[in-house]
């Protein structure tokens, strides 16, 4: 089967999740080709697609957006998984006990229920350097109040085993569809 992993980043962290959602599809036996979202134009050749983007302020990237909206037809017949990176941070539930990677889903998810129905959805937790968020809101906010800075924990909160086990879910699942339309043939 030939998986398409696209993804949408700004500073590498989501990329960085693409890539080992991709080795892990390829460990399992797919053929995968990992892309940008915005360098993958023809999409029709593949058999599933898995496609994520990082998240501010509750929103994907303008980009990843408009590609699941460009290829909402190609999509609608397909398997799709979609995943989004953003909350960094200790993975503990917030004073209310709400799960942080719950309260840091993309209202993009929602929105996409009625065009691409994904059979999984996830968030992952991000990575965040503070000296890279120059041109982000928060970086021009942290110019003008110094302290906006280190409102974010930095460093490198990504799951891996997490994302893996998500991706072995995903070879899995698309496995047994395989086995069953080998037996059909």
């Amino acid at each position: 089967m030939k998986i398409l992993v696209a993804y949408a980043t700004r500073h590498g962290a989501t990329q960085g999740i693409a890539e080992r959602i991709a080795q892990t599809l390829e460990a399992d036996g797919l053929d995968v080709t990992l892309s940008p979202v915005e360098r993958a134009a023809e999409i029709d050749g593949f058999d599933a697609y898995v496609i994520g983007s990082a998240a501010y302020m509750g929103r994907w990237l303008k980009e990843a957006n408009t590609f699941v909206q460009r290829h909402r037809e190609a999509l609608a017949g397909r398997p799709v998984w979609i995943f989004s990176s953003g909350p960094v941070g200790p993975d503990v539930p917030d004073k209310k006990g709400v799960d942080p990677r719950k309260a840091s889903e993309p209202r993009d998810f929602l929105e996409f229920e009625g065009v691409v129905p994904a059979r999984g959805r996830e968030v992952f937790f991000g990575a965040y350097d503070p000296d890279l968020s120059s041109g982000t809101i928060l970086g021009r906010l942290s110019k003008i109040i110094p302290a906006i800075k280190d409102a974010l924990p930095a460093g490198d909160f990504r799951d891996w085993p997490t994302i893996e086990a998500w991706s072995h879910r995903i070879a899995t699942e698309l496995a047994k569809e395989r086995d069953v339309e080998l037996a059909h043939a």
